[in-house]
C-alpha cells in the first residue's frame, strides 16, 4: 500500500506509524508543506495520513499551505482513499468536509484517558477496546463536526475526541503515533503549551510514562485502516 504523510513540523513526526509501515512493508512518503514541499496528488497514494503541528485552520493566513491541504484532503475522501488526521490533522478533515475547527474547551498535554460514546463501542476500528483508554494529548484546538459524522469518542477536556467522517476517514484530535522521543522534541519545541492548567502534566511527568500500550492500540487501529475486510 502507498502511503502519503503530511508533517506540519520537525518535532511532530509520524512515530511509531514509519515502524508499522515497514513491517508491514508498505511504502511511505513524507511530505513537509511547510517546508515548501509540494503535496502529492491523489493519484499517488492509497492512503493519506495528516498529521499534527502548531499551525490552527482558525489562522489560515499564517500558513496558507495548509488550504492546499484542505483541497487535497477533499479530492482523496471523494476518491475514496482511506485518510486518517490527527490532532491538526483531524480538524483539516472537517474543514474539508465543511465543519469549522473551534478552540477546545481545555488544552490538553499529556497522558490522559478518551471515552468511546455509544457509536465509538459499535465502530468497526475500536472493535474490543475498552470503553476508556490512554492517549496522548497535545492540543488547544477541536475538529469541526458536520450532520453526517459521528462523535467516536470524547475526553473530560474535550468533547470531540475521535470522529468517523465517513468509510475509512477518520479524524482523532488525540495522538497514539508519538514516540517517548517525540514527546521530548514537544516539550523543547513548545516549552509554553506546558504552563499550568487542569489538563497539563508537568514535563517529568510526561516523561516518565510507559507508551507501550498507546502504540499497541495504533498498530491494531492501522490494520484496520489498511484491511479490506475489517471495516467493511
Amino acid at each position: 500500500m502507498r502511503i502519503s504523510v503530511i508533517m506540519h513540523a520537525d518535532f511532530e513526526t509520524p512515530g511509531v506509524i514509519e515502524a508499522w509501515a515497514q513491517t508491514k512493508r508498505h511504502a511511505l512518503s513524507i511530505f513537509k508543506p511547510y517546508q515548501a514541499q509540494a503535496l502529492p496528488t491523489v493519484e499517488e497514494f492509497d492512503f493519506l495520513i495528516v498529521m499534527g503541528g502548531p499551525q490552527s485552520p482558525l489562522a489560515l493566513e499564517e500558513a496558507p499551505y495548509l488550504k492546499d491541504e484542505i483541497e487535497l484532503i477533499g479530492r482523496a475522501i471523494q476518491a475514496e482513499k482511506i485518510v486518517l488526521g490527527f490532532c491538526l490533522g483531524a480538524q483539516l478533515i472537517g474543514e474539508a468536509l465543511g465543519g469549522k475547527t473551534e478552540q477546545s474547551p481545555e488544552r490538553e498535554i499529556g497522558i490522559y484517558p478518551v471515552s468511546l460514546t455509544s457509536e465509538g463501542l459499535k465502530d468497526a476500528l475500536f472493535k474490543d477496546f475498552p470503553e476508556i483508554f490512554n492517549v496522548i494529548h497535545w492540543h488547544n484546538d477541536m475538529p469541526g463536526l458536520t450532520k453526517d459524522v459521528q462523535l467516536l469518542a470524547f475526553s473530560e477536556g474535550c468533547p470531540r475526541q475521535a470522529i468517523r467522517y465517513g468509510h475509512r476517514t477518520y479524524g482523532f484530535q488525540f495522538h497514539m503515533e508519538i514516540t517517548q522521543q517525540g514527546i521530548a522534541e514537544l516539550i523543547k519545541a513548545c516549552p509554553n503549551d506546558l504552563r499550568s492548567g487542569k489538563f497539563v502534566q508537568r514535563p517529568e511527568i510526561l516523561m516518565n510514562q510507559t507508551l507501550e500500550d498507546i502504540h499497541q492500540k495504533m498498530c491494531l487501529l492501522l490494520d484496520r485502516l489498511t484491511s479490506k475486510k475489517a471495516l467493511d
